[in-house]
């Protein structure tokens, strides 16, 4: 069907900044990011302004000189993924004006755990497992790393070597013992 005949533009799907997959931030909290994590999202945010959206822009440009554009793959992909480049960039802009970048190494030598702590815990049937608390941008689940907003985090923030905590899992209330705290050193 031709466009001219429907409602949607090509700005349809822009509404939604949000990434498919992260959480939103919770209501009145700040953004917090290690030093390296705020590094990381800038990095990307550059390169999408001065790398590929001006590559991009240039292939939609010559695209478009080239006629019929109902038709031309370069162009109708070319604006595709220059929508999805602003998104992007809107999204970044936004996490980056709120981040509140901290340090974890400010905490090296402390037993209680903080953002940025490298945890290791025990749960009663003895497994221990370890996670670092990172901000919500910056983690990895992969890589052994959570959200400081993820449920094993705010039970384990504040906490200090050898307290027990209590964890709402899904299939109870669990409790976890911290065995080690580690932060990076200055």
């Amino acid at each position: 069907m031709n466009k001219a005949f429907t409602k949607e533009t090509d700005a349809a799907d822009d509404g939604d900044d949000e990434v498919p997959g992260l959480p939103p931030l919770p209501a009145g909290t700040r953004n917090y990011m290690t030093p390296q994590g705020y590094r990381r999202l800038r990095e990307e945010l550059m390169t999408l302004l001065d790398v590929e959206r001006p590559k991009i822009v240039e292939t939609v440009s010559w695209a478009a000189k080239n006629g019929d554009r109902s038709e031309n793959g370069d162009y109708l992909y070319g604006k595709k993924r220059l929508r999805e480049i602003d998104r992007r960039i809107r999204f970044l802009t936004k996490r980056l004006d709120i981040a509140e970048v901290a340090d974890p190494s400010a905490h090296h030598g402390s037993d209680q755990v903080f953002f940025g702590a490298t945890v290791t815990y025990a749960n009663a049937k003895g497994e221990e497992r370890t996670i670092t608390i990172k901000g919500i941008d910056e983690a990895d689940n992969l890589q052994g790393e959570v959200s400081w907003v993820a449920p094993i985090a705010r039970a384990l923030l504040k906490a200090r070597e050898g307290d027990e905590v209590q964890l709402m899992t899904p299939g109870g209330l669990e409790t976890i013992e911290v065995i080690e705290v580690r932060y990076p050193a200055p």
